[in-house]
């Protein structure tokens, strides 16, 4: 006689980890309340595996390092919003380990208290959400004083730089961003642009409102790059996920390895006044330099 599926029991999907919580994934939205997976649904558990893929290699390395049970690896979210990322996360990696622990550093309270109650809910006790600022976050207590990777996942405009001077300041062996909606260089480049006609043909680049907006995303990210290498950290940029899922699809992946490119900050500077944009000096060029100094 063949056993009846228990009442409540999911049957198995294919691209469903065995280790995955199902429990998790239904309040990702990424299973109906059924268990069940959709056409929307198999895509955006595709995103979350590809953008896996890129972290877990990261994750897997300090691993290795962190051998010892005493040394726990540590990851901060910022800008984690409703934390979907750092959840993935613990899920696919720290839940297995006996050590490690995932910060997630958000601004909204009400995000911050919903994924404090879902992670007690699962029992990922070394998960950690934070209602703090940016600078709040640099100095608080309830952060370690270095941080082994910082991640970003579409964090708005100059969210990303926050994220970037955090990482700097916890002395981030991988930094991993996906920027989004960068409008503040495209403004400055808008505010200007009778002046920069005047002054450079390249202002043809940026003269059209859609140009403004395109190159404006372009060059944040390239300037964000430069800073990055000027701090010591060797960078990649890739495609996160095809064009027919986002527009917002650049991913940057920043390694520290102490050795600064020598001439990242002359060109940053250089950039910036060719595209009549030294107001934005302060936020590209930061004071603090440590450009040459290991990392643990």
């Amino acid at each position: 006689m063949l056993a009846l599926p228990e009442k409540d029991s999911v049957p198995p999907i294919p691209e469903i980890k065995p280790e995955q919580s199902i429990e998790l994934l239904k309040e990702l939205h990424i299973l109906t309340r059924d268990g069940k997976l959709n056409q929307d649904s198999r895509r955006k558990l595709k995103q979350v595996y590809h953008l896996y893929h890129f972290i877990e290699p990261l994750l897997a390395e300090l691993g290795e390092l962190y051998a010892s049970p005493d040394a726990a690896l540590t990851l901060a979210d910022h800008g984690a919003g409703k934390s979907y990322l750092g959840f993935i996360l613990y899920d696919l990696f720290f839940k297995s380990r006996p050590s490690g622990h995932i910060y997630g550093i958000e601004t909204r309270a009400e995000l911050v208290d919903k994924s404090r109650e879902l992670a007690q809910r699962l029992q990922f006790a070394r998960m950690s959400f934070l209602n703090l600022s940016v600078d709040e976050s640099i100095s608080s207590p309830d952060l370690p004083a270095t941080i082994d990777i910082v991640t970003a996942l579409h964090a708005c405009d100059t969210a990303t730089d926050d994220a970037i001077r955090f990482a700097l300041r916890k002395e981030a062996r991988f930094i991993v961003l996906v920027p989004c909606c960068q409008a503040e260089v495209a403004a400055a480049l808008r505010q200007n642009k009778a002046q920069s006609l005047s002054k450079t043909p390249l202002a043809e680049l940026w003269r059209h409102p859609i140009h403004t907006r395109e190159f404006g995303s372009q060059l944040t990210n390239a300037l964000r790059c430069l800073q990055l290498e000027a701090h010591g950290y060797q960078v990649t940029v890739t495609e996160l996920v095809g064009w027919e899922h986002s527009m917002k699809n650049e991913l940057i992946i920043a390694r520290h390895t102490g050795q600064a490119r020598m001439n990242a900050q002359a060109r940053l500077a250089a950039i910036l006044h060719e595209l009549n944009l030294d107001q934005l000096r302060e936020r590209f060029i930061l004071g603090e330099q440590n450009d040459a100094s290991p990392i643990g």
